[in-house]
């Protein structure tokens, strides 16, 4: 696929699409260039993103990766928001959030438009991860190739066990968790993943906050308490499960009608129409 093959009428919807906020001159060349001495720009931006949204870049710059690997020069909103999985409305305005509009005529500069959301998610940034629990879940996670392929490189690896200590996953030694503090600071590690029984969990985000992590991921069934500067971002997989199963319930039971449809949305509020599992605070 490539950007030159989009029908002529969904290029002229770039920049102008119905319901789309209007291409200002001065928030055209803002996102477009947005250079480093434009950072608090980008950052009051990003602050004005909903959460669904936020989530949606994500997808929309993983697939754009992939458009870029393939020599993809320019691509319409049509074109990504079939492969991101979205309605093409709902991309142009997520995209008019960092101040993106494209060209009419031509559509979005795949390049530029990476850096854009690169910039609002905070990519430019080096970030090291250390993942806490290494049995089978945290082992996978460890080998995940494409974590450090996308700029989060596993730094650490930490496990209660003894047995495991010094012995390598994915080319990283597993140290024992009481070294977590020491460690994550050693290392300057920013991002940390509990992979852990429910039980250990708190104690486990207690160290990685006191090593200076500021984002934590947590695969434990359990919420956590941590100071109001870190970030904490659950993936219940049960919880995943337990929305699906409702939704196939719903249509079994034959619902349909804009009352079912609101209460499905409810039910999830952070799925933001992203395929794949869903990761909720």
């Amino acid at each position: 696929m490539t950007g030159t093959a989009a029908a002529a009428s969904d290029r002229a919807g770039e920049g102008g699409a119905e319901g789309d906020p209007g291409p200002s001159p001065d928030a055209r060349s803002a996102g477009a260039a947005a250079p480093d001495a434009d950072v608090a720009v980008v950052r009051a931006r990003a602050r004005a993103i909903p959460e669904a949204a936020v989530a949606r870049l994500a997808v929309y710059l993983r697939v754009l990766s992939d458009f870029s690997d393939d020599g993809v020069v320019t691509i319409s909103s049509e074109e990504l928001s079939v492969a991101a999985g979205v309605n093409s409305a709902k991309l142009r305005k997520d995209l008019s959030y960092i101040g993106s509009y494209g060209t009419r005529g031509v559509g979005y500069d795949v390049s530029v438009l990476v850096g854009q959301i690169e910039r609002t998610l905070g990519l430019t940034r080096k970030h090291k991860v250390a993942v806490v629990g290494i049995g089978n879940l945290g082992h996978a996670l460890a080998n995940y190739g494409g974590f450090p392929n996308r700029g989060f490189p596993v730094a650490a690896l930490f496990d209660v066990d003894p047995d495991l200590e010094g012995i390598p996953v994915g080319g990283v030694p597993v140290h024992h968790t009481d070294e977590i503090v020491r460690v994550c600071r050693e290392l300057e590690i920013t991002i940390g993943v509990i992979a852990t029984p429910a039980q250990g969990a708190q104690a486990v985000c207690d160290g990685l906050v006191q090593g200076g992590v500021r984002c934590i991921l947590n695969f434990a069934p359990v919420v956590l308490q941590v100071p109001d500067n870190v970030e904490v971002r659950k993936v219940d997989l049960a919880v995943e499960m337990q929305i699906l199963s409702f939704h196939v319930a719903r249509r079994d039971d034959g619902q349909s009608g804009p009352e079912a449809a609101r209460v499905g949305d409810d039910a999830n509020p952070d799925r933001g129409g992203v395929n794949g599992v869903v990761v909720s605070k």
